[in-house]
């Protein structure tokens, strides 16, 4: 798969920021010696971490080269790695904070990754995470109906997400007996984005949700298939008083602590 693009992802920087700045609020470490970031992107939660935890050493895991050299000249003093998500085993010393924002939701079998995780960290140690819950929104769901016409129905998109489990689901990975957390908090969050155009929705997409479905076309279907998104995107998304558009977008977070 094509690398992603650290410019586009950060067209809505101050958006996408946002939930990583509420999520690490929850975090109930007034210091931490080891924090990971897992996904780190082009390093704007990371950056968080370290303005938080100034003394910890930081590491930021990404599988996109682009992105993580984004990270790298953003925030020289911390390190990072390119790794798979899937594949980290936490070697080395336990982390006191594992962070991971809009970053899970693209590996699969959550039902082993949260507690491998959770038994990662050092005791007292904490495990945070947000995830978008977005795929039974507009913007995910007209991607698959515009999919399946005609032109673009030849050339299948493998899904590249799998649907979240339920919020008391991840509550029953994070407070089951063997888990051995101390506190669980779990919540679900759904922000009103206030988006200038149809076209700026269409925008915020393309660096994440449409990334596949457009992979998967010839470069001559690129645009039509963009062109009939945005289309059914303007009809969804009406102006609203002020003439700008409200763009729905549901999150899902936990963060569990580890018991001393």
């Amino acid at each position: 798969m094509p690398d992603w693009d650290p410019a586009l992802y950060l067209r809505f920087a101050d958006e996408r920021t946002r939930a990583a700045a509420e999520l690490l609020a929850r975090v109930p470490l007034a210091r931490a010696r080891h924090v990971v970031d897992l996904g780190c992107g082009p390093g704007n939660s990371t950056e968080l971490l370290a303005q938080r935890f100034p003394e910890a050493k930081v590491l930021g895991l990404d599988h996109s080269p682009a992105m993580l050299a984004n990270a790298r000249a953003r925030l020289p003093q911390a390190t990072f790695v390119e790794a798979d998500i899937a594949a980290w085993d936490g070697s080395g010393a336990a982390p006191d904070v594992i962070f991971a924002n809009a970053a899970l939701q693209w590996v699969a079998g959550h039902e082993a990754l949260i507690p491998r995780l959770l038994a990662c960290l050092a005791p007292g140690g904490v495990l945070a995470v947000q995830m978008p819950d977005n795929l039974q929104e507009p913007t995910h769901r007209l991607m698959r109906e515009v999919a399946q016409l005609p032109p673009f129905a030849p050339f299948p998109v493998e899904a590249a997400r799998a649907p979240l489990l339920p919020a008391p689901a991840y509550y029953d990975l994070l407070a089951a007996p063997g888990a051995a957390t101390a506190v669980v908090d779990v919540w679900r969050t759904v922000y009103q984005h206030r988006m200038a155009s149809a076209g700026a929705i269409v925008q915020w997409l393309r660096s994440t949700g449409l990334k596949p479905y457009l992979e998967a076309l010839p470069p001559p279907l690129q645009a039509p298939f963009l062109d009939e998104y945005q289309r059914r995107i303007d009809a969804a998304y009406p102006p609203r008083a002020d003439g700008q558009r409200l763009m729905a977008f549901p999150r899902l977070f936990f963060v569990a602590q580890r018991q001393p």
